[in-house]
């Protein structure tokens, strides 16, 4: 009796616990989203399924390897904010290549390995991308004029995954006039200290 009183107790603490301080560039679930699942494919040629996203926080960003600059900027700003987490947080970061066609498993090993051989470069067929890319609550598109002149649209916002291996949060781009969306590095750093701790 006196452990479920305290098991109660527990859990009406963690209920009254006041939401994380972060900005208005987070979309925050209060009650995170459990993923369906999933079969990817690494830059290694090993199957990732839901088992990969639990028992560590990750940043997940969608791409193509052909992006002249969202997806680059985005990386190299994710690449900074691991460096600092490394120590501290068990932080892990995928790229979520949207263009399997043209990014083959050693196109997205040789790509991911500029910014940090660490990250997962991951892909999969449309019919099995679309899916885990819309439970993450983010899009992609296609704008196909040839087999290999093309270009893809595709969120610039980066997912969160907590160590559950559920959706926790989204952080989204800051857009300027004139310049390409991107996220804040300094303000993800923040926030997502603040979610974590």
């Amino acid at each position: 009796m006196k452990r479920f009183l305290i098991f109660l107790l527990v859990g009406a603490i963690a209920a009254c616990a006041p939401p994380p301080d972060v900005s208005e560039k987070v979309v925050w679930y209060e009650q995170p989203k459990a993923l369906q699942s999933f079969e990817l494919n690494d830059q290694h040629g090993n199957t990732i399924t839901n088992t990969a996203l639990q028992g560590s926080w990750t940043l997940l960003f969608l791409g193509y390897t052909s992006c002249p600059d969202i997806c680059p900027m985005t990386l190299l700003k994710l690449a900074h904010t691991y460096q600092v987490l490394e120590s501290n947080e068990d932080v892990d970061v995928w790229f979520v290549s949207v263009d399997p066609n043209r990014d083959t498993q050693q196109k997205r090993a040789a790509y991911i390995k500029h910014f940090n051989p660490e990250f997962k470069a991951v892909s999969a067929e449309h019919a099995q991308l679309f899916p885990f890319v819309k439970d993450l609550g983010l899009i992609y598109a296609i704008n196909q004029q040839s087999d290999q002149d093309y270009y893809v649209d595709h969120s610039a916002s980066v997912a969160l995954v907590n160590p559950q291996g559920q959706l926790e949060a989204i952080f989204k781009p800051t857009y300027a006039p004139g310049s390409v969306p991107t996220i804040d590095e300094k303000q993800l750093l923040t926030d997502l200290q603040h979610i974590i701790n």
